[in-house]
């Protein structure tokens, strides 16, 4: 792999980052209340209208039919830049690659524009209150009835689900079968009769998710992506997408590591910086860095035809943690006003960080995999 950008790479990032300077919204938006989630709608129809949205997708869907290193070149300038985080990530990032993968031509046309230019905001409903990474303990049923599945059960913890558009949900459509059996993929409008939804504050009172009450709530049979009965393979396939590269790009940790580097160089001057947190920072700013190379590797291999298997569930463990550390190594820089939390950015990253290690499948569960599936190691 060569690791130095061509001139077109380097045209292309400058375009980029021309764009999300003279665009930037100004200001710090707010995911987790009803105005804030608008303002979020709005930048999305921004990037959109701009050509930004969705650069690695065909040109016909809204994107630019950007290769995978490109769009690894656009994630790290968008981070880099300061403007605001992706309301529609669920959408783009997990869900698109499925539709693109296992949806329909009319499923593709019908969806795909929606989700790009921030008009349909998608929530994920697969954890269930019995069922959270163990997805194959999923309880809520969905049971044909002519054209329709009627739903019964609920979900929980749904990201971005107090305010999203559409959900797309994992339910049992066979009670019968065993585990990973029965299982559909259903795509399921959040406004469906019989959906109740309910938001889940966090302690700062915002509604980040929702619990989904489903009481013979009417859906689609056309909303099935995938095969009746296969949601499985579908949702392992999105799973890949949420641990892989689509879900947390190396652009991320690498824009928080520069303002990590940055926040030390200001504390510094000082000079009541402890050398082990200057440690802990150079050695974030290198994993930071590292994860990077990892990332432009596998791109390359996957453009030349490779698959993400298990292998997914390293790169969730690593970055995961990466984010944690990051971010408790600037709290310890900044010592007592770490606690502070106006204006807080490092302590509001802290928080989310922490939910890191839990999302997209716990770490406990992702090192099994690895142990498993990757190392081959027997299961005890």
């Amino acid at each position: 792999m060569d690791l130095e950008l061509s001139q077109r790479h380097v045209e292309f990032r400058d375009e980029v980052r021309t764009w999300l300077m003279e665009n930037h919204p100004g200001r710090i938006l707010s995911m987790d209340t009803a105005d804030g989630f608008e303002e979020h709608r709005n930048w999305e129809t921004v990037l959109f209208d701009g050509g930004w949205s969705v650069p690695a997708w065909p040109a016909a869907y809204g994107g630019r039919d950007c290769d995978l290193i490109e769009w690894l070149i656009y994630e790290e300038e968008y981070w880099l830049s300061g403007v605001p985080g992706r309301v529609s990530a669920n959408g783009v990032s997990l869900l698109a690659p499925t539709i693109f993968n296992f949806g329909s031509q009319a499923q593709q046309d019908h969806f795909l524009p929606k989700m790009a230019s921030g008009e349909h905001i998608w929530a994920q409903g697969w954890s269930e209150p019995e069922a959270g990474s163990d997805l194959a303990g999923i309880a809520t049923k969905a049971i044909r009835d002519g054209d329709d599945f009627v739903l019964n059960g609920q979900k929980t913890w749904c990201s971005r689900g107090a305010y999203a558009d559409w959900i797309f949900c994992i339910v049992r459509t066979d009670p019968g079968a065993e585990r990973h059996r029965g299982l559909t993929y259903l795509l399921v409008p959040a406004d469906s009769p019989g959906l109740e939804r309910r938001p889940i504050s966090r302690l700062d009172g915002e509604p980040s998710f929702a619990e989904l009450f489903f009481d013979d709530c009417r859906v689609s049979a056309e909303y099935v992506l995938g095969e009746e009965g296969q949601g499985w393979g579908v949702a392992m396939a999105a799973a890949g997408s949420e641990r892989g590269l689509s879900l947390r790009s190396p652009g991320r940790f690498m824009a928080a590591a520069e303002r990590l580097a940055e926040l030390a160089r200001s504390i510094q001057g000082d000079g009541s910086t402890d050398p082990r947190l200057r440690d802990e920072v150079v050695d974030a700013w290198i994993r930071a860095q590292a994860y990077r190379w990892q990332t432009y590797q596998l791109a390359a291999g996957l453009m030349e035809g490779a698959e993400i298997g298990s292998e997914a569930s390293l790169g969730k463990v690593f970055w995961s943690e990466l984010d944690v550390e990051l971010h408790a190594t600037a709290l310890r820089l900044l010592g007592d006003q770490a606690e502070l939390v106006d204006g807080n950015d490092w302590l509001d990253g802290y928080l989310f960080a922490l939910s890191g290690p839990i999302y997209a499948g716990t770490n406990e569960i992702q090192r099994n995999i690895i142990a498993e599936r990757v190392l081959g190691l027997p299961r005890r």
